[in-house]
């Protein structure tokens, strides 16, 4: 069994609010959802407003599988043009350790 996470540290565009700030998140967090099977939560950062945090969690079997779901995550967040990313954190586990 593979663990793989992702941490996505973003800057969000010209957000005056938390409320606006949830309209641009929300959306990012169902795509991934929805797209990937993942687990996914805004994971930092909460009270400031033009700064994000997400984090990405996948279990599976097969290495190979972890690591091309994970990059399509991380090409996902990185194309969307509302939110610059500014650092990506990438962690692999496995049974072992």
């Amino acid at each position: 069994m593979y663990v793989g996470t992702l941490s996505f540290d973003l800057l969000l565009g010209d957000v005056r609010s938390l409320k606006e700030k949830r309209s641009l998140v929300r959306p990012i967090v169902a795509e991934l959802q929805r797209k990937y099977a993942v687990s996914v939560a805004e994971t930092g950062n909460q009270n400031l407003h033009r700064r994000a945090e997400i984090g990405v969690a996948v279990v599976s079997g097969d290495t190979g599988h972890l690591t091309d779901v994970l990059d399509r995550c991380e090409r996902l967040v990185a194309g969307r043009p509302e939110v610059d990313l500014l650092s990506v954190r990438r962690r692999l586990h496995n049974d072992e350790d």
